[in-house]
C-alpha cells in the first residue's frame, strides 16, 4: 500500500493528530506484514481499539474471539497450518464467502494466499491477534499446524520403537517432526505458569493436562493426536534418557532444555497404564526457586517468629502439609535467608530440585544405599552447622535427626501431616520417645498454598444475609467487613482469564514451648497440644487465609477449599 493510502488510512481512524501520522508513516511502510503491531507498538495506542477504529476506517466488522464458538465446518476450510503461520481464524461462510478474521488486514499476499488455501471467495473482520491466537489453540489444538503437517508426509518416518534408537530426530524436518510437537506442549505450559504436564492415554484419545496454580486445566489438543501417541511419549523418553523398549515398568528421567532463551529443567516420570504409558513432566525454572522469606507470603509478625527460629544455633525446625503445598520452597526460602560463608550447611535431597551456591547438597540414591538415614550419618562426621533433610520418612532418619538437633546442630526437614500439632503425634507414632520430640524440635510451620487473585481483575462482592450467616459458621472475623470488602476473580488478559495469578502461602506457625513440651512428653492427643496453643496465641491455617481474604490477596472459596474446619474450639 502506497504511504498516501496509509497516511489516509491512520488519519480515518481519528485517533491519531496529522503530526503523529507524519511520524508514523516511516516506521509502517516499512512494517508490511506487521502493521498492526508496529502502529501500537510506535504510537502506545491499545491494540483492541486501534483495530476497532480500523475496522470503521476499512468498513470491515470487528469481532472478540477468545470464548467464540465456531462450527466445525468452518474451522475446517482452512488448514491449521495456515491459521498459524498467518494468525488468522475463519469466524463464518455466508453466499460462499468466506470470512477471516486477523489482526494484521494489510498483510501482502493474506487474501490471495486464503483464496488459494479454501479455493473460495475470502472477506477480512479485524480482532485482537491475542484473541485469534487463544481461539486458534482453544479450537485447533495446541501444535495442531505440526500435526498437520504430519499427517500429510506421505513420507513421515514412524517413529515408534526401534526407529527411534536408528534415527536422530534433529536430522527429521523440524515442520513435520514431533519434536516441535512436544516443545511446543513444553513451551505452551511454561507460559501458562504451569509447574506439571500430565500425557494421559485415554481408549480414544490422548488426553495432556496442565497443573497451573495448583489446579488441573485439560488442555485442546487436535483429534488426531491418538495416533501420535507412541511417537510423542518416545520422543520425551528419548530426550529423558530412558529406555523406550522398556514399556512395562515406571521410569524416571530429567530433561535439561533451552526453548526461546529460557532454561528449563524437567523431571519426567512415565507409569503403564491399560492403555499406553502415562507421563507426567514436572517443570522446574533454573533460578526461579531462590526466593527470600518476604515473598512466601508470611505476615509480618510470623516472617518475625521464623527467622527468630531458623537462626537458632540448634533444635528441628519441621515444615509439614501434604504434596504440593510448597515446602520445599519454604526449605529453600530458610537455607537462603541463613547461606553464609561462616556457615556450613549440608542438605540430604530427593529430588534436588534447585541448586543452591554455598550449600553442599547431596542427591539421595536409595537403589545403591544413599537414604536419607544414611546421608545424615555421614553429615555428622562433617562438621555441619546446618543440615537439611529432604523428608523425615522413617524412625532411622527421625532418629538420626533428633540425635543432631541434640548434639548441637539446626536441622531443617518436612513431614506429610495435615496441621503443626499432627506432627508430634506423626513422631511418637514412628517410634520417638515423647522426652527426644519434646527436647529437640523447636517449632513446627504447616502450610498450603493459595491461588492469588489477579489484581488487575478482581472485584469487590456484596455480602448478603446468607453469605454472612455461612461466613459467621466458618470462624470469620465478622468484624473486619463492617471497613473491609472481599473481593471474587473476574478474568482478564493478564490472567489469562482465571481471575488468579500466582500463589501465595497461608501458615501455621506452632513454637513448642515449656507450656507444650509437658503435653508431648505425657503424649497428649494433638488436639489437646493444639488447644493449648490456640490459648496462648496459634493463628491456624484457617485463620491466616482470613486475614488474606480480608488484604483483598484471594477468596473465601480457595480458603475452604485448601484449609481444613478447626475442630477444637478455644
Amino acid at each position: 500500500m502506497q504511504k498516501s493510502q496509509l497516511s489516509s488510512l491512520l488519519e480515518r481512524t481519528n485517533l491519531f493528530t496529522l503530526k503523529q501520522v507524519a511520524e508514523l508513516l516511516p516506521a509502517v511502510a516499512e512494517a508490511g506484514a506487521d502493521f498492526t503491531e508496529t502502529v501500537v507498538e510506535k504510537s502506545g495506542v491499545k491494540e483492541e481499539l486501534f483495530l476497532e477504529k480500523l475496522a470503521e476506517a476499512m468498513t470491515l466488522p470487528f469481532m472478540r474471539l477468545k470464548q467464540a464458538e465456531i462450527a466445525e465446518e468452518i474451522l475446517s476450510k482452512v488448514p491449521p497450518k495456515a491459521v498459524f503461520q498467518y494468525n488468522i481464524m475463519p469466524v463464518a461462510e455466508e453466499n460462499g464467502v468466506l470470512e477471516i478474521a486477523t489482526a494484521n488486514p494489510l498483510q501482502p499476499g493474506l487474501i490471495d494466499a486464503m483464496r488459494l488455501v479454501t479455493g473460495g471467495r475470502i472477506k477480512l473482520a479485524l480482532s485482537p491477534a491475542s484473541d485469534i491466537e487463544a481461539a486458534a489453540k482453544r479450537l485447533y489444538g495446541v501444535g495442531a499446524e505440526t500435526l498437520d503437517r504430519m499427517m500429510q508426509d506421505d513420507n513421515r518416518i514412524d517413529l515408534d520403537g526401534e526407529s527411534l534408537m536408528k534415527q536422530d530426530l534433529n536430522d527429521l524436518d523440524q515442520e513435520a517432526s514431533v519434536v516441535k510437537f512436544v516443545n511446543q506442549i513444553i513451551w505452551e505450559a511454561h507460559q501458562n505458569r504451569a509447574t506439571d504436564i500430565h500425557i494421559e492415554p485415554m481408549e480414544i484419545d490422548l488426553r495432556i493436562r496442565y497443573r497451573i496454580d495448583g489446579v488441573l486445566h485439560q488442555t485442546p489438543v487436535p483429534a488426531t493426536l491418538k495416533r501420535f501417541q507412541s511417537s510423542i511419549i518416545s520422543r520425551i523418553k528419548v530426550m529423558a534418557n530412558m529406555d523406550i523398549a522398556e514399556k512395562r515398568l515406571p521410569q524416571d528421567g530429567r530433561i535439561s532444555l533451552r526453548i526461546q532463551g529460557e532454561e528449563i529443567d524437567v523431571r519426567v516420570s512415565t507409569m503403564p497404564t491399560v492403555y499406553g504409558e502415562s507421563v507426567s513432566l514436572r517443570l522446574l525454572l533454573r533460578g526461579s526457586g531462590m526466593i527470600g522469606m518476604d515473598q512466601l507470603g508470611l505476615s509480618p509478625e510470623d516472617e518475625k517468629v521464623l527467622k527468630r527460629m531458623i537462626t537458632r544455633p540448634h533444635g528441628i525446625l519441621l515444615c509439614t502439609g501434604p504434596t504440593g503445598s510448597g515446602k520445599s520452597t519454604s526449605l529453600y526460602a530458610w537455607l537462603h535467608t541463613i547461606n553464609s560463608v561462616d556457615k556450613r550447611i549440608m542438605s540430604a535431597e530427593d529430588p534436588i530440585e534447585y541448586e543452591m551456591a554455598g550449600v553442599n547438597q547431596v542427591q539421595m540414591k536409595p537403589e545403591i544405599g544413599l537414604t536419607f538415614a544414611h546421608a545424615l550419618r555421614t553429615f555428622l562426621r562433617q562438621d555441619p552447622d546446618v543440615i537439611m533433610v529432604g523428608e523425615i520418612r522413617d524412625r532411622d532418619t527421625a532418629e538420626i535427626a533428633i540425635r543432631a538437633a541434640l548434639t548441637g546442630h539446626l536441622v531443617f526437614s518436612t513431614l506429610h501431616t495435615n496441621d503443626s500439632a499432627g506432627s508430634i503425634n506423626r513422631l511418637l507414632d514412628m517410634g520417638i520417645e515423647p522426652f527426644l520430640v519434646a527436647s529437640s524440635v523447636e517449632g513446627i510451620v504447616a502450610q498450603r498454598l493459595i491461588r492469588r487473585l489477579c489484581p488487575a481483575c478482581r472485584k469487590a462482592v456484596e455480602i448478603d444475609a446468607t453469605k454472612r450467616e455461612f461466613l459467621k459458621g466458618e470462624g470469620f472475623p465478622m468484624e473486619a467487613l463492617e471497613t473491609q470488602p472481599i473481593y471474587e476473580p473476574v478474568g482478564c488478559d493478564d490472567c489469562r482469564g482465571s481471575g488468579f495469578n500466582g500463589r501465595t502461602g497461608i501458615y501455621e506457625i506452632l513454637i513448642i514451648d515449656d507450656r507444650i513440651r509437658p503435653l508431648i512428653i505425657n503424649r497428649a492427643a494433638s488436639s489437646e497440644i493444639k488447644r493449648e496453643a490456640l490459648k496462648h496465641g496459634l493463628r491456624t491455617l484457617r485463620d491466616d487465609g482470613w486475614r488474606k481474604v480480608l488484604a483483598g490477596v484471594t477468596t473465601v472459596e480457595e480458603i475452604l477449599r485448601v484449609s481444613e474446619e478447626d475442630e477444637e474450639e478455644v
